[in-house]
């Protein structure tokens, strides 16, 4: 949400990466626990027990929340669903799929694994907290406990709810497309529901603001907005899949695209091609080769004294996997490696030779036109 995530570790082979908003709600999560919760029912502790039984508490919520996230990735795996990485945020986390399943049995059984994950949690939880009281644990801990299987029960109830795409939406969307055997007939109705689940969440969030909770107002109510966006979403990225699995990237990409050449100033081509066209990457040619890449962040980590007399050869970076793709290779694909890495612009490359570019503003506008026809057509 804020950038690029920051990676963690790797655990059972998945990348584990948190971003910059996790922190907030980390902190937040911290300040309440330390401030309201844990004083109302531990009563006069000293107030440095309070702050460490928040932290305790917003690091049994980060280890909650991997758990809860690795099992759904970890089904995934046995069923073949390429998985990319586990990404904590203000939300919560995401396990990110580069597919959807490949059909209804896989969708369930990875998604009921979640809530089931946070129940043991919950369980596991119960289980050190009745081991406490019996052998006498300082109270911080056992309150820490305490809270930590309410947690685990709250995260696999609302998990639970048939709202897209929390897993009991993908548990609904497996039994709808499971009976009508139809992946986007059931994804709509899935996401539907998700959506009036979200507008449900910001209309009791706005009610809440109205009567002066205002924090727990916001809180509902930018969750609803997050379940709405999302909900809608992931039927557009499923029609995205669907649409783009029968082009390849020749079939959409611009021949002839606008390149530069190695010897010029990075003032001239600032000058004559960022200014004039507005790209962030361009191909980098000698001799009709492809050589290389320049982006307009590189040139913006250069000093401005020193565009005069540094060439775009000099500065031009190597073209790798994340800045290309090849012409053969299916249009997802491409969708793939702009989702992963943030470039909206991929050089088509075939054994050095550069063929075209595809463009993310390009695959848009053609999504665009799909659904609209397709609206058309139910009228």
């Amino acid at each position: 949400m804020f950038g690029r995530p920051i990676s963690l570790f790797k655990i059972l082979g998945f990348e584990v990466k948190i971003d910059i908003s996790w922190i907030i709600l980390a902190a937040l999560i911290t300040w309440s626990l330390a401030s309201g919760l844990f004083p109302a029912y531990y009563k006069d502790l000293p107030s440095t027990a309070y702050w460490w039984m928040g932290a305790a508490g917003a690091i049994g919520l980060f280890l909650s929340i991997i758990v809860h996230e690795l099992t759904h990735s970890l089904v995934a795996r046995y069923y073949g669903i390429p998985m990319k990485e586990i990404t904590l945020f203000i939300f919560g986390g995401v396990a990110q799929m580069e597919d959807d399943p490949p059909n209804p049995k896989s969708e369930f059984m990875m998604a009921v694994v979640g809530p089931l994950s946070s129940c043991l949690m919950g369980g596991l939880s119960l289980l050190l907290y009745a081991l406490g009281k019996n052998s006498g644990w300082p109270v911080t801990v056992n309150g820490v406990l305490s809270y930590l299987v309410w947690l685990n029960i709250i995260l696999a109830v609302f998990n639970l709810v048939p709202a897209f795409p929390l897993d009991g939406g993908r548990v609904l969307r497996s039994a709808l497309w499971g009976w009508k055997k139809d992946i986007r007939w059931a994804t709509s109705i899935a996401s539907k529901i998700g959506s009036g689940f979200g507008i449900i969440l910001i209309i009791m969030g706005s009610f809440y603001i109205v009567r002066g909770n205002f924090v727990s107002g916001l809180w509902w109510f930018l969750i609803g907005l997050f379940l709405r966006s999302t909900a809608q979403m992931s039927y557009q990225q499923l029609l995205a899949r669907s649409l783009f699995n029968t082009k390849k990237v020749k079939d959409l990409m611009v021949k002839d695209p606008v390149t530069v050449p190695r010897s010029i100033s990075l003032e001239e081509f600032v000058r004559d091609y960022v200014y004039k066209h507005h790209f962030q990457m361009y191909p980098v040619l000698s001799s009709g080769k492809l050589t290389g890449c320049i982006s307009v962040k590189q040139i913006a980590s250069i000093p401005r004294e020193e565009w005069t007399t540094s060439t775009v050869g000099a500065v031009a970076m190597p073209c790798n996997k994340e800045t290309t793709v090849g012409p053969e290779e299916d249009a997802n694909k491409a969708l793939s490696i702009m989702n992963r890495t943030g470039n909206i612009r991929l050089l088509v490359v075939k054994e050095d030779n550069l063929e075209g570019i595809i463009s993310l503003k390009d695959m848009l506008n053609l999504l665009s036109l799909k659904m609209e026809l397709n609206d058309l057509g139910k009228k």
